[in-house]
């Protein structure tokens, strides 16, 4: 693999300059500020894996940065792993503290997120116009899943997890549609991508946290 092969996959980028993309690259701002926020929220409060999701949080915005301006493979990387990390660490921890498995339960039903995701892909790819987004599609699915599933037993984070869920599919939606409306729109809509993701990262932190805070109640 060539991690310092150069990657062209988005509207605004027309060269190889560092600047090449700066509404996509500048965007990432909101992970921080969602994760500033959150960090504000979550602090003193005992919630140790909601705190190591504001970090991963703000690790997203750090590594979709380093992909929109140095936009390489190995930057590539440093966008996806924290992604990743974070869709485990939060299944794990809806496991864990909302169905009340042990951990090492949680942790082993966490891990079918892989395999799930990888049947699921090639369903997605067949669907017009998702392209490459195709990949995040089994996410909001997941969530809505988990929703449905919570619906009876703790109706308030349902209902976040569900708002969770619509706003990543609206997300998803502007990430697939920017390679199709360059044309018209050349500045592209991957940068609505990063806006919605922090916002529904963060809501999904808080949504976490306040399950937490009305389960500790007396």
């Amino acid at each position: 693999m060539d991690w310092f092969q150069e990657i062209n996959g988005y509207c605004e980028r027309l060269s190889p300059a560092y600047w090449a993309e700066p509404v996509n690259a500048l965007t990432n701002a909101a992970f921080l500020i969602a994760a500033f926020v959150m960090w504000w929220r979550v602090r003193g409060q005992g919630m140790p894996l909601a705190m190591v999701l504001v970090v991963i949080l703000a690790g997203i915005g750090v590594g979709s940065f380093l992909f929109h301006t140095h936009a390489q493979v190995w930057a590539a990387m440093a966008d996806v792993v924290p992604i990743l990390l974070y869709i485990l660490v939060y299944i794990y921890a809806i496991n864990r503290d909302v169905w009340g498995m042990r951990p090492l339960s949680a942790a082993t039903v966490t891990a079918l997120f892989i395999p799930y995701s990888a049947a699921l892909l090639p369903l997605f790819q067949l669907v017009p116009g998702l392209g490459g987004s195709a990949a995040y599609a089994p996410v909001p699915l997941l969530i809505l899943i988990y929703a449905f599933l919570l619906r009876r037993q703790w109706p308030d984070t349902a209902r976040g997890l569900t708002i969770g869920a619509m706003i990543l599919i609206a997300s998803i939606s502007f990430r697939a549609m920017d390679q199709s409306l360059c044309a018209q729109l050349p500045l592209g809509t991957h940068f609505m991508w990063h806006i919605l993701n922090a916002t529904m990262l963060g809501w999904m932190i808080d949504v976490y946290r306040r399950h937490l805070a009305r389960t500790s109640q007396p």
